[in-house]
């Protein structure tokens, strides 16, 4: 079987009824079919039956799901059948995400996120756990299909479903214009951004000025890349000047105005966060507005999110290998998994910025999806090879790609150190180099956390220590990379 739907019946039935449950299998029947005439052969498993379950040599999740039943379900389904794709269907409050530490929080002065939400761990093979470290090296392909908290009616599940049943990959030239939007402070880092996906930065908005009463032609574009601030429980993207914070971006603002088909990549803290409309007036997160009004996938953070203002790091990262692999005419979900590998796999250690970045930053929609049309050789437009290719042919290929995506993940999971916390303070060099920076930074000294780890399996001593603080109303952090005494390596981040 190609790809899985979990679901859990009794979950979505303590949400919507018996009659929205009804409402909810029908589209799933349709998108079932819309799949088979796709080539993807599309089961659904509700594991809270006892069948199915039993069929993967699993039991049930009896009650309501948390995090780790749904992990060992979702292990047991890949371990039995070895899916290309694993859909969950539902928000948090439906199919929960794993609480992982957040290595980056650091007590009274931290970055306010004691756990980071996350749909990582679910496409990484390592049992259960709340420890980052053992999600280095993901090997799945997992996408979320949303819903609405706090909804008594599945009208949003239902849309997601169907558009999802008559999705169509378009060619290459229809994805290639974007609508790129930055905080005016950090138009630097998300100018760079844009030049290293599409090749130029010609559709750069910023705010200030621009915003948040986007026109239709403005959000037309089929690509979105922002970076701007975020808030918790907010429907809004804030942009910045000095100290100056307007709205850049509303999710009431956007209605009707977005192409189908569009692949949105947010970098803001609390980016694809979703919280009950009832938390805002009555207004929705901005992801699920997106995909309600026909967008196809949304990569955002469930968190506070980290990047330069110059330069790119962490959250630019992520999100520009998600949109370059897209654009490569993978799938949504591949596409992550691709981005996520990539993004662990150029560094000789993930340090607590870019370990939360890892697991923070997870997809809405379909991951079965495939947004631009992969360009076929001519060989394959000949009558001897579609003949050879009766049946699908895209199966086979797709079945070489995953064995290579997971033996990177596991080599990944394998060679990456781990963070293991640390007593041991900055040594004096490391010290009389970083304390002149904070200041430079805004930052004072005596007032900034700090939290330390030593990174296990190096050679030598390595230990990582970020220092956090606040400038003004925005918090800043200082990584510094100390190897056998000596300032190796540091780095500035903000909080998106």
């Amino acid at each position: 079987m190609d790809k899985f739907i979990v679901m859990h019946r009794g979950a979505l039935r303590s949400k919507y009824r018996t009659e929205g449950l009804a409402r909810i299998e029908a589209a799933l029947k349709q998108l079932v079919a819309a799949d088979k005439r796709r080539g993807v052969d599309t089961q659904l498993l509700p594991i809270d039956m006892t069948g199915p379950m039993k069929a993967i040599g699993a039991a049930p999740v009896q009650g309501p799901p948390d995090a780790r039943s749904l992990k060992k379900a979702v292990d047991a389904l890949v371990q039995a059948r070895t899916p290309h794709y694993v859909v969950l269907l539902g928000g948090p409050d439906v199919l929960p995400m794993v609480p992982l530490r957040n290595a980056a929080h650091g007590g009274d002065l931290g970055d306010g996120d004691p756990v980071v939400p996350s749909d990582l761990p679910y496409a990484c093979e390592t049992a259960y756990s709340t420890d980052p470290n053992r999600f280095l090296g993901p090997t799945r392909v997992v996408g979320r299909i949303p819903d609405l908290p706090g909804a008594q009616r599945p009208d949003l599940l239902l849309q997601l479903i169907r558009s999802a049943a008559r999705h169509k990959a378009l060619p290459r030239e229809d994805y290639l214009e974007s609508f790129g939007l930055s905080a005016e402070v950090w138009q630097a880092s998300t100018r760079l951004s844009l030049i290293n996906t599409f090749g130029h930065a010609d559709a750069l908005h910023l705010s200030p000025p621009e915003g948040p009463a986007w026109t239709k032609a403005e959000l037309a574009p089929r690509m979105h890349f922002i970076n701007c601030h975020g808030q918790k429980d907010m429907p809004e993207y804030y942009g910045q000047q000095g100290e100056a914070y307007p709205v850049s971006h509303r999710s009431s603002l956007i209605r009707d105005r977005i192409t189908a088909g569009t692949v949105i990549a947010a970098e803001c803290c609390y980016g694809a966060q979703l919280f009950d409309p009832a938390l805002a007036e009555g207004q929705w997160p901005i992801a699920l507005r997106y995909l309600g009004d026909g967008a196809t996938a949304f990569l955002g953070s469930t968190t506070i999110a980290y990047g330069p203002s110059e330069g790119n790091g962490s959250a630019d990262l992520l999100c520009q290998y998600f949109l370059q692999r897209v654009l490569a005419g993978a799938s949504t979900g591949r596409a992550l998994l691709e981005a996520r590998q990539k993004f662990a796999g150029e560094r000789t250690h993930l340090d607590p910025m870019d370990l939360k970045t890892l697991g923070q930053f997870y997809l809405l929609g379909d991951p079965s999806l495939q947004p631009v049309s992969f360009v076929s050789h001519a060989l394959t437009r000949t009558r001897a090879f579609r003949k050879a290719f009766a049946t699908v042919q895209d199966r086979g290929v797709r079945g070489l790609r995953r064995e290579k995506l997971e033996r990177d993940g596991r080599y990944l999971a394998r060679a990456l150190p781990s963070l293991k916390s640390s007593d041991q303070p900055p040594s004096a060099a490391v010290r009389s180099a970083i304390e002149p920076m904070l200041k430079e930074s805004g930052l004072s000294p005596a007032t900034c956390s700090r939290i330390s780890y030593d990174v296990a399996g190096t050679p030598g001593q390595r230990r990582v220590h970020v220092y956090k603080g606040w400038n003004a109303a925005r918090l800043l952090a200082l990584v510094a990379t100390e190897q056998d005494g000596l300032l190796l390596h540091v780095r500035r981040m903000h909080a998106r």
